[in-house]
């Protein structure tokens, strides 16, 4: 999202929606104990696992490992963004979103324009049926076998000839809707065109519609708004394919064809198909593959990979089998490198000579063309076998260029499993030992981090050492028990009134312990809020590196239940903090008093310390 909601506005919003009452209203729950439970709407399951919390705002399935807070439930459930899930949240509030959630975000503004294309879209779509001479366009419609029901699903139309059609019926002279058709691309300008002597255009118009006789395909955003038109000639005319320009409200790289239609033909979406053309994807979804989207006469963006990787985990790119379609292939591979993260998959599928998605699922119908996906190389066999054929693997100069040549492309992957995979294969192929492959290619080996991160390193409270959000407090979280700090944080995490109890967390400020940042954060933001709950909590970590750490800390099961006894131990690790503290000091200070001498302050502090500690 190019402009940003206020993190305000969406505390606000957290607190008030009830998490049981809008999960309820989709998946039906039961009380049980304290919390709600029901069937894992996210996986299949006989027995209930899905667990919603309503003094925490959260829900947990302890099957699939599905958790977050309303607005991650409707993101998941309804595949909505970010920014949808926070309107439609307000919306049952009665909250308006403030403005400068779309300071940078073009789409929400001139709400009038997206009408208007709308108008456009079904003044096309009259066109089809009842225009005299859509009869050539209604013909290739029903020779690729689409159905009356494909047709309307996808909003097919057809623009007439002339130069003025929706100028005249959608402008209708309201010189507004003129500049506003003109604005969405809808309309093009005589002099901005070089058409300035063109007999065929009217001369009482400087304006005239950019599309003529074609077969139009309407591209609708998240919402199902019109925002932008392809249309296909069905003659000798070029291009064989014209697309709207870039607008306020349509951005190539950022949209996808049929996205909209896939979202609502499914409600689980387990792989995404992106095909070439727009014709590909409607024919794909006559045949019963309606998990097709086409990109926008671009390449396949990083923008585009994030929006579908959202939506499910294994993202299918199909490309002609020729040397044009493996380049096509291989440009939305590097595109694809920053948005494969753990459990996403993307794999590439190349066509037969000669065929198209079309007369492949025609041929083969929807099991065989399904086949042939299931067939399609996965990310790190196409990645290898593209690199391979560019050297000579029986060289030894051969395997290290094939080095050279991974190494911007490795380095490029989100650090974790699959990177260290593709570290190991490329091991396999260059036969050279794994951890001198990781110096050459600059890469630090997930062992090294880890071993890296187990260090405790001097941790300052975000206030105090120019911290200016969650995301920017380090942290460092090991796999073994829990520690004092990771303690301290799972009980404020579900008993927020504890923070109130923890005084100044400035005083921790350079306590070296592990996570000891974290909780300092945790503390300040409650002790500037303290009504906020456990989901309200979580939400100030959304999409950042702790996010994870602190939700797992959320729903551990804490084995004090007595909240007299739990009060008693958070106070025990508080005091435990103030006696490492203490003599975290006393070495510092006597070290520098080895060095170079204390001041007369220093010396004050330091027997201070040293009585402190000796009365504990």
């Amino acid at each position: 999202m190019a402009g940003t909601i206020p993190r305000e506005f969406i505390d606000e919003v957290l607190a008030y929606t009830d998490i049981v009452e809008l999960i309820d209203s989709r998946v039906p729950l039961k009380r049980s104990g304290g919390n709600y439970m029901a069937c894992c709407p996210f996986h299949g399951e006989k027995t209930p696992s899905f667990s919603v919390s309503q003094p925490k705002q959260f829900y947990h399935c302890f099957g699939c490992g599905a958790s977050g807070d309303a607005i991650r439930f409707l993101m998941e459930y309804e595949h909505q963004s970010f920014v949808e899930a926070i309107e439609e949240l307000a919306q049952m509030a009665g909250l308006q979103v403030p403005k400068v959630a779309y300071t940078n975000e073009a789409k929400k503004q001139a709400p009038e324009q997206f009408e208007l294309l709308d108008q456009v879209s079904n003044y096309y779509q009259h066109q089809l049926n009842h225009h005299p001479k859509s009869q050539q366009v209604r013909d290739y419609v029903k020779q690729r076998g689409l159905s009356s029901e494909v047709i309307k699903t996808f909003g097919l139309g057809f623009s007439p000839p002339g130069w003025d059609n929706v100028l005249n019926v959608i402008g209708a002279g309201d010189q507004k809707k003129i500049q506003a058709l003109f604005d969405t691309g809808m309309l093009i300008k005589r002099d901005e065109d070089g058409n300035n002597n063109s007999s065929s255009v009217s001369s009482r118009s400087p304006w005239y519609d950019r599309f003529r006789e074609r077969l139009m395909f309407p591209i609708r955003d998240r919402r199902g708004r019109t925002i932008a038109f392809g249309g296909r000639i069905l003659g000798d005319g070029k291009p064989k394919y014209l697309n709207s320009p870039e607008t306020r409200l349509f951005h190539k790289g950022q949209e996808l064809y049929g996205l909209f239609e896939l979202k609502q033909a499914l409600r689980k979406i387990e792989r995404i198909l992106v095909v070439e053309g727009y014709m590909d994807v409607v024919s794909l979804a006559q045949f019963g593959v309606n998990y097709s989207v086409a990109t926008l006469g671009t390449a396949t963006t990083s923008d585009h990979l994030q929006k579908l990787f959202r939506l499910c985990d294994d993202v299918y790119f199909c490309f002609d089998g020729d040397r044009a379609g493996r380049e096509a292939a291989w440009r939305a591979m590097g595109n694809a490198l920053p948005a494969i993260k753990p459990g996403k998959q993307a794999h590439f599928m190349f066509l037969p000579d000669g065929e198209d998605p079309d007369t492949l699922i025609r041929q083969k119908g929807k099991a065989g063309f399904e086949t042939e996906m299931d067939q399609a190389m996965t990310f790190s066999e196409f990645f290898f076998d593209n690199l391979m054929q560019q050297v000579n693997m029986e060289s030894l100069d051969g395997r290290s260029k094939l080095i050279d040549l991974s190494k911007p492309y490795l380095e490029k992957i989100q650090e974790g499993t699959f990177q260290t995979l593709m570290v190991a294969r490329l091991s396999e192929l260059a036969e050279i030992e794994q951890n001198s492959l990781y110096s050459l290619l600059g890469i630090k080996s997930n062992v090294a981090a880890r071993i890296s991160s187990s260090v405790p390193k001097e941790k300052s409270f975000h206030s105090k050492a120019g911290y200016s959000s969650p995301s920017q407090v380090p942290f460092s979280h090991k796999p073994e028990g829990p520690s004092p700090v990771k303690k301290a944080i799972s009980y404020v995490l579900q008993h927020p009134y504890l923070a109130e109890k923890a005084g100044d967390p400035g005083r921790f400020a350079s306590l070296e312990l592990a996570d000891m940042g974290v909780f300092m954060q945790l503390l300040d933001l409650l002790q500037n809020d303290p009504n906020l709950n456990t989901a309200r909590i979580l939400a100030n970590w959304e999409n950042t590196e702790q996010y994870e750490f602190l939700k797992r800390l959320a729903l551990e099961q804490l084995l004090i239940k007595d909240e007299q006894a739990i009060n008693c131990e958070f106070n025990e690790i508080l005091q435990l903090f103030t006696r490492q503290y203490q003599q975290q000091r006393i070495t510092q200070l006597q070290r520098k008093e080895r060095q170079q001498g204390l001041n007369k302050l220093e010396k004050s502090e330091y027997l201070q310390l040293l009585q402190a500690s000796k009365t504990k």
